[in-house]
Order: structure tokens, then C-alpha cells, then sequence
């Protein structure tokens, strides 16, 4: 029995990552009343990710650092874990399925990882990952992983220091390292706040596991939202727990609202975020979820090509 991620963990790898990582800003949106955006997008690597693989690395030994790290990633993970790994002087591995967006792929060969690209799906990175660990490396998953949670969650408690009761989150749903780790830092400070997990309509593998009752292989699919692409893993072990227990809905977004989001964004910030960081805006501009107090949605990274953003504001998808 895997015990769960803590409030004391992630309040531990708030303390462990200091310095290492931004606090990013929280902006009020000037065209949605009660809207908050946290523009987590504006961290070094361009994505909440940096957290959590900043705590994993940081949390090993010296003799596992010197084994090499390495990962499967729909490309946000991937570049944090690389620049985490740099920064402590190991080697990083990163494998990425073939779907994942070429300007991310360069990204993190741009800061020193080898990267393999295997197969159609994270699935089958996830193979090539088991290979490496067979040969020696430690593995730092992008989301089942307690150091991992609880490097995220460090994110739920600078929501709370900016808002301290908000009366929703609005967080990204995709393996649940995210939710995980916010829900359960605010669900302990703020148990009054509602959390909504926001997903794509294409290929959303935690909401198929949750309405499954267990983990589910789903068919991965092209969309606007590839960050939250790939499976959840059917031996998952804290995420899959953690988003039942913790989440009060999973709302699902179409590609045009995703987009939507995405434009919305930018017109109030001049900032281009990744589909992804768009889904909590989407929910709200499409009528999904109803803002009755502060609202606080995580825009959790930027890294989107720029033809591809080119297309969203022009209006083709």
C-alpha cells in the first residue's frame, strides 16, 4: 500500500525547490468578474512541471543522481526534468512518442537531455523508460510519483497565499499530478474550495478512469490540449486515488472551446499559452462552470508552436 501525498510534503518540497523554481503571478482577468488567472506559464521552462521534477531530483541521493534520470513526457516533464537534471549535474533520458510537437522535442534536447522517440503513444514511451531502468537509470514519472505530487501542490499553496478562500480552482486533468498535488494542499487549507479537473473531449484518460471506477488504457488522440494527452497507467498508484477522493467534477472541453480559451487569453494578457493552459478559461467562456465567488484557473503552460497558435487566432483549427 503506497501511502498518500501529505500537506507536510508538499509543504517540505516548498522548502526543498526555494529559489530554484519562479513564484509566479496570479493576474484578474479585466473581462471576467471573479476570474483570477495563475500564470504559471511564466515559469523557467514554461510549464508548471519544473516543480515537481525540481523536487524529485532534488530528493535523491547522489550515488541515484549519478545512475542518470529518466522519464516518458507529452513534452512539459520532459523539459523540466532536463533542466532539473542539469542543474544538479546528472543525465536525463526523455522519451516521447512520435505525437509529441516538434518545437518541444528540440526544447529539451536544447537543455543537454538524450531524447528517444518511440511509438505512437506516452504507452510506448513508457516501454523504452522501462528498458533504461532495466539498465541502471531511476525513473521520475510525470505525475505518479509522491515527489513529483508533492512538487506540484507547492503550486495550490501560492494560490492560497494570493487568495486565501477562493471558492473554486480550476486545474488542468491529465495523469493528476497536478490535481493531485493542488487538491490535496488546498482541499487541507481551504476545505470550503470546489475542484474541478478540466480535461479535452479527446482522449481524456483520468475522466475515463474515474467514470471506470479504476485505470483504463484510452486511445490517444491529436488535439489542441497534447499536454494532457497519454494514459494514466493501469498500475497507477497515488493520481488516480487522489483525483476521486479530492475533486468535486471533471468537466470536458471541445477542441473550438479549447480555443477559444486560447484567444481569450491572449487578448488579456498578449501572452500565447498552450491549449492546455486554456482548458479552466474555456470551461468558463463555454458556460461550464458558473463563477459564484473568486475563481482561480491555473493557465499551466506556454509552450505551443508558434504556427500552430497562429492557426488558433486565426480561427483554424
Amino acid at each position: 500500500m503506497i501511502a498518500s501525498v501529505t500537506l507536510a510534503d508538499i509543504q517540505g518540497a516548498e522548502r526543498r525547490i526555494a529559489g530554484k523554481v519562479l513564484r509566479t503571478p496570479t493576474l484578474v482577468d479585466p473581462q471576467i468578474a471573479g476570474l483570477f488567472l495563475k500564470q504559471e506559464y511564466r515559469q523557467t521552462t514554461g510549464a508548471f512541471k519544473l516543480r515537481g521534477a525540481t523536487n524529485a531530483v532534488l530528493s535523491l541521493s547522489s550515488a541515484d543522481l549519478g545512475r542518470g534520470v529518466v522519464t516518458a513526457s507529452t513534452g512539459n516533464h520532459g523539459r523540466a526534468l532536463a533542466h532539473a537534471a542539469r542543474a544538479a549535474g546528472g543525465r536525463a533520458v526523455v522519451c516521447l512518442s512520435a505525437l509529441v510537437p516538434s518545437n518541444k522535442v528540440q526544447a529539451i534536447r536544447d537543455l543537454g537531455a538524450e531524447v528517444r522517440i518511440i511509438g505512437q503513444s506516452q504507452d510506448e514511451a513508457m516501454l523504452e523508460v522501462a528498458r533504461a531502468v532495466a539498465q541502471g537509470m531511476i525513473e521520475v514519472p510525470p505525475f505518479d510519483h509522491p515527489a513529483v505530487i508533492a512538487g506540484q501542490g507547492t503550486l495550490g499553496l501560492e494560490i492560497l497565499a494570493d487568495s486565501p478562500a477562493p471558492a473554486m480552482v480550476l486545474i488542468p486533468l491529465s495523469g493528476g499530478g497536478l490535481a493531485a498535488g493542488v487538491a490535496t494542499a488546498i482541499r487541507a487549507l481551504s476545505p470550503q474550495t470546489r475542484l474541478i479537473g478540466i480535461s479535452m473531449e479527446r482522449g481524456a484518460a483520468m475522466d475515463a478512469s474515474l467514470r471506470a471506477g479504476r485505470p483504463v488504457d484510452v486511445t490517444e488522440l491529436a488535439t489542441l490540449a497534447d499536454s494532457l494527452g497519454g494514459g494514466i497507467g493501469l498500475q497507477n498508484r497515488l493520481t488516480f486515488n487522489a483525483c476521486r477522493d479530492l475533486l468535486d467534477e471533471v468537466i470536458l472541453m471541445s477542441e473550438d472551446e479549447i480555443a477559444a480559451g486560447m484567444r481569450h487569453i491572449h487578448a488579456v494578457t498578449g501572452d500565447a499559452v498552450e491549449g492546455a493552459a486554456a482548458v479552466g478559461v474555456a470551461a468558463v467562456l463555454a458556460g461550464k462552470v458558473q463563477i459564484t465567488g473568486p475563481t482561480v484557473a491555473i493557465l499551466s503552460g506556454r509552450n505551443v508552436a508558434a504556427p500552430r497558435f497562429a492557426e488558433v487566432l486565426a480561427g483554424r483549427l
